[in-house]
């Protein structure tokens, strides 16, 4: 396995990626229109009682999950690729990656706008026709439309639709496109008839659910000077944020701290400001030092030796150091003054 391309797969790219964000075409509009046709004639044929009607009956009186009850167990799994809180949280966080790596908020951005177009427009939808799901049908034949129900069309297909089809609708290649698509379909075809399968919606609501988050992925190159603006907006925000936290860090000291030592304030090179003449250290130690009993008077070492080098410094042994008392320097944190 090549690690060398994993972890530069985890690396910001040097810059954003030049690929444009999908246009509304003449092929895509073709297609949203005819989308939005299918999408007003499946309501059509529910209300008025169909041929579509009487098929949603028959696939509930035939019970699919008690034909075949070995995949009942795979499947209620399965169906949960349909749900709108797992599979937001999995997919959010996958192009958040992509946000990050790339260096934009557009992936984030378009997600957002297509979960809220969502559940808006499938919301609305279902709130509006309340149509009881095949467990609580009342009468054999009925629409069961206008009543308490909440299931036309399918959530759980729309969102698969949705959630899973903008991964492909954001790839930035004609490959990852294809490759995803497919992915996408195979999903969302797969949670619709799960859906039957279990007995939790008709094949009306699948049917309606499926044109619904289509309509939302055809639709979302309107939004993308929506999405191009928010996302200038929020990151000038957030680059006016960091410029302001630097110079408020430098006003802001706590009280009592300690002024930091002088080699922190030293400048590049070790040298320090020009502004700030160096201090010398003869002018902080007193002229000399007064003699020990039997010992002549002698100058302070340090206004003769103050920059004495390496190699003129008497080796260290384990009794100590061999240079004669005279010419030791003062410590540092020895206190400066005479001795008493």
């Amino acid at each position: 396995m090549r690690t060398d391309r994993i972890f530069a797969r985890l690396e910001q790219e040097p810059a954003r990626p030049l690929a444009p964000a999908p246009g509304m075409s003449g092929t895509r509009r073709a297609l949203f229109f005819t989308t939005l046709g299918l999408y007003a004639a499946i309501v059509a044929a529910v209300l008025t009682t169909s041929r579509l009607v009487r098929l949603d009956w028959r696939v509930m009186l035939f019970r699919p999950y008690k034909q075949w009850p070995e995949l009942h167990a795979f499947l209620d799994y399965f169906v949960v690729l349909g749900q709108r809180g797992p599979t937001a949280v999995l997919v959010a966080a996958w192009l958040g990656w992509r946000s990050w790596r790339q260096r934009t908020l557009r992936p984030l951005l378009a997600l957002g706008t297509s979960l809220l177009l969502l559940n808006v427009t499938v919301g609305a939808a279902k709130l509006g026709m309340g149509r009881e799901g095949p467990h609580y049908a009342n009468r054999i034949g009925a629409n069961e439309m206008f009543l308490t129900g909440d299931i036309f069309p399918s959530g759980h297909t729309a969102n698969a639709v949705v959630t899973w089809g903008v991964l492909a609708y954001l790839a930035t290649t004609p490959r990852a496109r294809r490759r995803l698509s497919v992915v996408a379909a195979v999903f969302a075809l797969g949670v619709g008839t799960t859906t039957v399968y279990i007995g939790t919606h008709w094949v009306s609501d699948v049917l309606l659910g499926w044109a619904s988050g289509l309509l939302i992925l055809l639709a979302l190159p309107w939004f993308e000077p929506l999405i191009a603006r928010a996302e200038a907006y929020l990151l000038s925000h957030w680059y006016r944020f960091r410029e302001g936290i630097a110079p408020l860090s430098a006003r802001l000291r706590p009280a009592g701290a300690r002024v930091p030592p002088v080699a922190a304030r030293l400048g590049a090179g070790g040298a320090y400001p020009a502004s700030r003449p160096e201090p010398s250290l003869s002018a902080a130690l007193p002229a000399d030092l007064p003699p020990r009993a039997g010992e002549p008077r002698t100058p302070h070492p340090a206004h003769a030796r103050q920059h004495a080098a390496r190699s003129e410094r008497s080796p260290v042994g384990p009794a100590g150091s061999r240079r004669p008392y005279g010419e030791r320097t003062v410590s540092r944190t020895a206190p400066m003054g005479p001795r008493k």
